[in-house]
């Protein structure tokens, strides 16, 4: 239970995942309980408490039945979060369609389209509501939010008309609707401009009234629950954090081989390291960027030679070599550094012009901790124009495709080092 219960709104996004970790952190080592907190939007990233609320509206609305949500979400999807958060909160339905509708300039940012893809949804797209009715397949539940125009600049501005009426319903679609169809909004409505007019409060379709009679209920539970005072009977699982493996360092056998002649650039060395397999079968121009970051990354501003030479993995396969005689320790932080830098190179310790110690380094599972890493949202808590103080920090994801820790955005391997 916690003694104390945050309820945040905040235009930074990641707030409330920061300070839930900080304090958090705080509590424990000063003997206190650990804080609640409930995140009720953050920026445009997301908005749980609307979710939690919105999800119990349409299972009352299917009669509590979870097998299948068939959906069309529109308006402002660029913008709205209580959309972004539907990427997650419909999996509460075994199986789910969603039809996203609204003119390019507002479309669901890609991040979302792709989580809900990964997530096993039915996904269709279309510019307009006059295109998505002339489909023949309409959803039962439809979603409106308000298009935040203001946030897009005086150049949108212009178009402003135009974008509305490809997301306002009209009373001359009301034939096109199937029977029951139920429209749901995160109130409060657009004053000038509805997304949904007010002349459709009287009909059926208004489901926002007794979803708005819910958000007080659902909030009640929410508190409750964080304060400690509901769900003492609880007996499911709790979600967990996933436990981290932190075993992209690897020390492997100094075993000597024949040294290969480099009739170019890398000269022997006798004291010193050799960073080797550098972005081995990359092209020559990215294997020499890689090159150049580790560089400049990790300040080897000193005597040193490099370069691009072939591989033994085929004739047409070259990696990028750094040699380094002026060095002659390596610490472990340089070591997850490089890791994070140049995933797959190996590093060698060399002495009496033998490798003493050989690290195969591969590609970890977060990068945290660095001066030379920044999440590229400008919105976000630990971007360092805002100044909290916030270590950065990124979760690998696939692949090489990382997500920061707070904002949860999306950035190749490469975009998180400001070089």
């Amino acid at each position: 239970s916690a003694d104390s219960c945050f309820i945040l709104r905040t235009k930074l996004e990641g707030t409330c995942r920061w300070l839930q970790g900080a304090l958090s952190r705080y509590a424990e080592v000063s003997g206190r309980p650990r804080p609640g907190f409930i995140n009720g939007g953050d920026g445009k990233h997301e908005h749980p408490t609307q979710e939690f609320l919105d999800e119990f509206s349409f299972l009352e609305q299917l009669d509590w039945n979870e097998d299948h949500i068939h959906i069309a979400l529109t308006g402002d999807l660029y913008h709205g979060r209580t959309i972004h958060s539907k990427a997650e909160g419909l999996r509460i339905f075994r199986n789910v369609e969603v039809d996203l509708i609204a003119p390019e300039l507002l479309s669901m940012p890609p991040y979302y389209v792709d989580k809900m893809k990964a997530n096993g949804y039915q996904v269709k797209v279309y510019e307009s509501l006059d295109e998505y009715l002339a489909s023949g397949k309409v959803a039962p539940l439809w979603y409106f939010t308000r298009l935040q125009l203001e946030r897009m600049g005086e150049s949108i501005l212009e178009r402003a008309p135009a974008l509305r009426r490809s997301v306002t319903f009209r009373k001359d679609m009301l034939g096109l609707l199937p029977e029951g169809t139920r429209f749901y909004h995160p109130l409060p409505r657009d004053r000038l401009n509805p997304t949904i007019p007010t002349f459709l409060d009287e009909l059926p379709l208004n489901g926002w009234d007794a979803q708005s009679a819910n958000g007080y209920w659902t909030r009640i539970i929410e508190i409750g629950m964080v304060s400690g005072l509901l769900g003492h009977d609880f007996d499911g699982a709790f979600s967990m954090e996933p436990e981290i493996v932190e075993d992209f360092i690897l020390e492997a056998s100094a075993v000597e081989h024949s040294k290969p002649e480099y009739k170019v650039g890398i000269k022997p060395v006798e004291e010193g390291i050799v960073i080797d397999h550098i972005a081995t079968g990359e092209p020559v121009e990215k294997i020499w960027s890689y090159i150049e970051a580790v560089r400049k990354i990790l300040k080897l501003n000193v005597r040193s030679s490099h370069g691009v030479y072939h591989s033994f993995k085929g004739p047409e396969v070259y990696k990028g070599i750094i040699s380094l005689p002026d060095i002659i320790s390596f610490g472990e932080k340089d070591l997850k550094k490089l890791a994070a830098i140049a995933p797959g190179c190996t590093l060698n310790l060399i002495r009496g012009s033998k490798v003493a110690k050989k690290f195969r380094l591969s590609m970890p599972p977060r990068i945290y901790g660095f001066e030379e890493i920044s999440c590229k949202n400008e919105n976000c808590i630990s971007n360092p124009k805002h100044n909290e103080g916030v270590t950065t920090e990124f979760r690998r994801k696939s692949g090489s495709t990382f997500v920061c820790l707070y904002c949860e955005r999306e950035h190749p391997f490469r975009d998180i080092w400001d070089i």
